[in-house]
């Protein structure tokens, strides 16, 4: 077994365990950061395809930004609530049975699938491109972009205080 084949298997089993967690767990803010396990695991398996720009937005976007914005979702309706939020499945079992038959019909597609993939050598540095674009043509909206994703964070950050 190559270490890619190890570190993929390894990555699969996190994700799928950080997933399950994910709408087993009771506890939102739990929930969440099992969450948080699943998208750097989904990075990790960008970075063993070799798409290291995937895994840093995965990384950034995701897993840093998505993941604050819902901590303070959580925050703020703690808040306004009153109370401390928990999740309850009420339909385990319908749950249970759509995963399942999904699960089946993937099964059999993959199975009557007959792709050989191989890994298609890279013709240009992507990343380095994305990055000049970003920071030389783009620059406008990427600087706006993060000023308004600060905004976001300022004023749930302003809800989320306690009142004096």
């Amino acid at each position: 077994m190559t270490p890619e084949i190890l570190g993929f298997w390894i990555l699969a089993v996190t994700l799928v365990g950080a997933g399950l967690m994910v709408v087993l767990t009771k506890n939102l803010f739990h929930s969440v950061l099992w969450l948080a396990l699943g998208l750097v695991s989904t990075a990790g398996v960008f970075l063993l395809l070799d798409a290291e720009f995937l895994a840093s937005v995965q990384v950034l976007l995701y897993a840093g930004g998505v993941i604050t914005v819902v901590v303070f979702a959580i925050v703020v309706t703690e808040k306004l609530v009153g109370e401390r939020l928990s999740s309850v499945s009420r339909r385990v079992g319908l749950g249970t049975i759509l995963a399942s038959a999904l699960l089946s019909a993937l099964f059999r597609v993959i199975g009557k699938s007959d792709v050989n993939a191989v890994m298609p050598e890279a013709t240009a540095d992507f990343t380095k491109w994305m990055g000049i674009s970003l920071l030389t043509q783009h620059v406008v909206a990427f600087e706006l972009l993060a000023v308004l994703l600060v905004a976001g964070l300022l004023a749930a950050t302003y809800f989320a205080r306690p009142e004096e």
